[in-house]
């Protein structure tokens, strides 16, 4: 059965995340120079700029932010979704044995940062950030780990593609129910009978794509005014959309392959360059020292690392689950480094916890900073095993 599966959606997914993720920090740093230049308030105004129209009950009118924040997101959550959904039924996470360390390492990485998080603000005005620490950004990690080329295992690649998704199922389930403000009953009720709808159309074997993105655009706009935050729809889609576990092309893969390259090459892009303009100020450094940035750091760069390695151990010291081929606990270790990665997801999360500015901004900046410590700490401590590893088999051959 193995051999009938499908790979090209996955592989397109590794593939795109290393040019994405060049992209995404090409964004980043766009937005970080417009935010500390003259054009600062020039664009402020753009993001601020009304788009759509309002037509009786129906209300389409939204600043362009929110159209990025909330509408192009959710394409990026029905990527997220599709991938999810493709993982659980044919791919790395289709048994036990094969989900359980992926899981294992995800759960550890989201408690521990949210452990540390909380120990360091519990009870104060920022405590409600918990969930910034927990994300691992798909896109950055790959990115990072695809530079490492050949000097990583590819099943460790792997790994970390698994891991990230089953963290990004735990961040949408952590927005849905922990960073819902308000519910409106009749709005949810409207969203479930369109998600009965699409249910209806995979359980008779609709195939067709438009049968599904059309009620799509409404489950979003009800999911919207019904207090969840948007980006579920995404996720609701898409765990609607056929597949199969044959080699010809599900419709759930040619979706996935179709929104890669948009989603990577300009959704999260634009996402960063909206969200990361960060107006650097004096004391902003010494804010990573109040308990939000410390909380933040510390669950990124520290939690992610434990967690990851900890429960990956428990993973397979209680027999549920074996090491990906080629690596070893080191290998793991640079791993969890790199998970320590939160930037967009942990962006988001960080919008969704405070309306005040000023922590918006300095959660921002600690999410940066920390992304680039994970980053580089995770890199530069893979590449050293690789060189080791090298160093041995050159001593091994000269003796």
């Amino acid at each position: 059965m193995s051999k009938l599966i499908n790979f090209r959606p996955f592989k397109d997914f590794l593939r795109s995340g290393q040019i994405g993720g060049i992209i995404l920090m090409l964004a980043v740093i766009i937005s970080l120079i417009i935010a500390n230049s003259p054009w600062q308030e020039g664009f402020t105004h753009i993001l601020e700029f009304q788009i759509g129209k309002n037509v009786g009950n129906v209300q389409l009118r939204y600043p362009l932010e929110l159209w990025i924040n909330d509408g192009l997101m959710a394409v990026f959550f029905l990527l997220v979704g599709l991938e999810i959904k493709r993982e659980i039924l044919e791919g790395e996470l289709s048994s036990p044995k094969k989900a359980a360390m992926p899981v294992f390492a995800a759960l550890g990485g989201m408690l521990i940062p949210a452990g540390i998080f909380l120990l360091i603000n519990g009870g104060s005005e920022t405590s409600h950030g918990w969930g910034i620490p927990m994300a691992t950004d798909i896109a950055f990690a790959l990115a990072i780990i695809s530079l490492l080329g050949k000097r990583v295992p590819t099943s460790l690649k792997i790994f970390l593609a698994a891991l990230a998704i089953v963290d990004d199922l735990g961040a949408i389930l952590v927005i849905a129910v922990f960073y819902t403000s308000e519910v409106h009953l009749d709005q949810l009720l409207y969203s479930g009978i369109i998600l009965a709808l699409l249910t209806a159309f995979n359980l008779l074997g609709v195939k067709k794509l438009i049968f599904y993105i059309i009620p799509g655009f409404f489950l979003w706009y009800f999911v919207h005014h019904s207090g969840i935050h948007a980006t579920i729809a995404g996720v609701l889609l898409a765990f609607t959309i056929p597949t199969n576990p044959v080699k010809a092309t599900s419709p759930l893969e040619k979706l996935e392959h179709s929104l890669t390259a948009p989603v990577n090459y300009f959704i999260m892009p634009i996402f960063a360059l909206a969200n990361t303009n960060i107006h650097f100020e004096d004391g902003m450094v010494q804010g990573l020292a109040s308990s939000l940035g410390l909380g933040i750091i510390g669950g990124l760069v520290l939690g992610k690392t434990i967690g990851i390695t900890l429960f990956s151990y428990l993973s397979v010291k209680l027999g549920f689950a074996s090491l990906p081929s080629r690596s070893g606990w080191k290998h793991i270790i640079g791993l969890g480094m790199l998970g320590g990665i939160g930037f967009t997801m942990s962006v988001f999360i960080a919008l969704l916890s405070f309306d005040q500015p000023e922590f918006q901004a300095e959660a921002k900046f600690s999410i940066l900073i920390a992304s680039l410590i994970a980053g580089i700490s995770g890199y530069l401590f893979l590449n050293s095993l690789y060189k080791k590893r090298l160093k041995k088999i050159l001593v091994h051959k000269n003796c």
